[in-house]
This record gives C-alpha cells, sequence and structure tokens, in this order.
C-alpha cells in the first residue's frame, strides 16, 4: 500500500507539473498574440522622414533592407534581426549582419534591392542626395522608403531610433532603448561631476592620420561625448577639419584619442609618437594616446553609450575604470 501510495503522489506531481507549464505556454502565447495584434493594429503609420518625405507604412512590415549600418544595429537592437533581409557591404555589427544579403555600399545595388521584396527599405540622410534616383526607382517598384536623419547629437540619435521603431512596429522596444541609453549617459555624467575645474583634461581627436590628418570639432557626436565627459577639445572650430599640426603642438593636449587603428595598416599610435615635434606634445610623452572603436563613435546607433566609456576612460582611466 505505502509504495501504491507513493506512487500516486508521483502521478499527481507530474500531472500537475505538466499542466502548469501548459498554462505557462498558454499565458506566453496569448501575451504574445495580444502584442502582435497591438502591433499591427497600429498601422497604417504615416512618417514625414528625414527629407520631408511623407511615407505611409500600410502593415507592419515582415522584410526589412537597410542601406546605413548605424540602421541595421538600430533594427538589430529592437529585436527584428530575423525580418532584416538586406544590409550595406559596410554592415559588420552585430556578427548575425555578416549573414545577410549585401545589396552594396554608397552606391546600392538598387536590382538586387527591389528582388528581396522588402516591405521598407531603410535609407539614411547622409547618402540619400546622392542616391535620389535609386531610391525613387525602389518607390516606384511599391516599396516603402524611409530616410532615418543624419544624427550629430544624442537627440538626433533618438529621434532616429524612434523613427525606425515606428516605421517597423517596434515602438514600444524603441523608446526602452532610448530610456536605457539616457540613463546609463546619466550615470556617466554623474561620475564626470566629481572632475574639477583644475583637473579637467584637454583632448585632441585625430578620426584619421596622414597624409591627411583630421579631426573633429564641435557639433559632432566626439564633441558631445568630451562634454558628457567633463573634457575640454583643443578644436574649437565646427565639423571635420583638417588639422593645423603646429596648433595641436600648441595646443598641448593631455590626453590623445584617434579612431582610425582598425582601418590603418600602421598603428595611429605609432605614427602620432614619430611626428617631428609632436615629441614635446603632454599626451605624448605621458603616453596618454588611445585607439577607440571608430564604429562606436561616429555610428548613430545603439552602441554610442560604449563609445562614450571607452573616451571616458581614454581621458581620466583613473575616474572610469
Amino acid at each position: 500500500m505505502k509504495k501504491f501510495y507513493s506512487l500516486f503522489l508521483a502521478i499527481l506531481l507530474v500531472v500537475g507539473s505538466l499542466a502548469g507549464c501548459g498554462e505557462g505556454k498558454t499565458e506566453n502565447n496569448n501575451d504574445n498574440k495580444e502584442q502582435s495584434t497591438a502591433q499591427e493594429a497600429a498601422f497604417p503609420v504615416t512618417i514625414k522622414d528625414a527629407i520631408d518625405q511623407e511615407v505611409v507604412i500600410e502593415e507592419k512590415p515582415e522584410k526589412i533592407v537597410s542601406l546605413m549600418p548605424s540602421n541595421t544595429e538600430i533594427v538589430f537592437a529592437l529585436g527584428l534581426g530575423d525580418e532584416l533581409v538586406g544590409v550595406s557591404d559596410y554592415d559588420n555589427y552585430p556578427k548575425e549582419a555578416a549573414e545577410k544579403e549585401k545589396v552594396g555600399g554608397m552606391e546600392f545595388n538598387v536590382e538586387k534591392i527591389i528582388s528581396l521584396n522588402p516591405d521598407v527599405v531603410l535609407a539614411h540622410a547622409s547618402s540619400a542626395h546622392n542616391s535620389t534616383e535609386g531610391l525613387q526607382q525602389i518607390r516606384d517598384a511599391g516599396i516603402d522608403v524611409v530616410v532615418v536623419n543624419d544624427a550629430t547629437s544624442f537627440e538626433d540619435v533618438y529621434k532616429g531610433m524612434e523613427m525606425i521603431g515606428q516605421a517597423t512596429g517596434a515602438e514600444t522596444e524603441a523608446d526602452k532603448l532610448v530610456a536605457d541609453m539616457k540613463e546609463k549617459l546619466a550615470a556617466i555624467k554623474d561620475k564626470a561631476a566629481a572632475i574639477s575645474d583644475s583637473d579637467q583634461k584637454s583632448v585632441y581627436i585625430e578620426v584619421s592620420g596622414e597624409p591627411s590628418i583630421f579631426t573633429t570639432g564641435t557639433n559632432t557626436f566626439m564633441q558631445e561625448m568630451l562634454d558628457t565627459i567633463n573634457a575640454k577639445n583643443i578644436i574649437s572650430e565646427e565639423g571635420w577639419i583638417q588639422v593645423d599640426q603646429e596648433a595641436v603642438i600648441a595646443a598641448n593636449p593631455d590626453a590623445i584619442i584617434t579612431t582610425y587603428g582598425a582601418y590603418s595598416e600602421t598603428s595611429p599610435i605609432d605614427q602620432i609618437s614619430s611626428r617631428k615635434g609632436w615629441e614635446e606634445i603632454k599626451a605624448v610623452k605621458e603616453k596618454q594616446i588611445v585607439d577607440v572603436d571608430s564604429d562606436m563613435v561616429t555610428r548613430s546607433g545603439p552602441r554610442l553609450v560604449e563609445g562614450v566609456e571607452a573616451v571616458a576612460e581614454a581621458v581620466y582611466p583613473d575616474v572610469f575604470k
């Protein structure tokens, strides 16, 4: 009888467990169905894109093509990697992007894009003016085209994410992504607030090496990053500027950041350290030259916060490491 009773209890436990799992699966399935239904109910949507085109998207896109690495990173961050059927030749993050069909670079392959039969193509304002005819051919094929804004600030990045979220039915995910970025940036600013004016460091940023050396000034991501970590850019001009080497030597920056190491045959640190006259710069003397991942600090996507963290550690290692 004891054996029979024990067996009976075991059967009850197994049945109860299976029933619980069934209920859990049912609840999860219901949640997924409700979320999918809510997303579909949000359509049609009308979007005014970066070139002031009104784009009406009738249904939630099932197939997406991205023409810019930053757009691709955002699409993956929104959980829509499976819907992405085509990306640009430059897309290298996340690693799953390499498995997608390539549709060209600055000059994209219109026929290839149309053959993929996407519901929406995510273009970018930085290159849209050079590809007006190609984008119109895609529209004429009955495919929606959304031109995402060319961001020069974090606020612009947030707008781009929200636009992509609206176009793809992932508005809730886009809102969460933006909120997460803002929270992480706020935490970095809180740390930087402890840096006194007397401890503030001057920084020179080099975005391309010899023979045409370029740096970055105001109204750029790099400037906003330096502002966020309470560092001073030695360049006061706006945008991307060709470097006057004598001016850099005279400014004598405390730290030097480069962003092209992955694309250069020779180390940027070696290049800078061996330049005539630069050996007297404080950053060179104290070996405060750091190469950071170009993609993290130049792409207007979710990894920009990681870019800020990398810059912060490069300039203020004692505070941020």
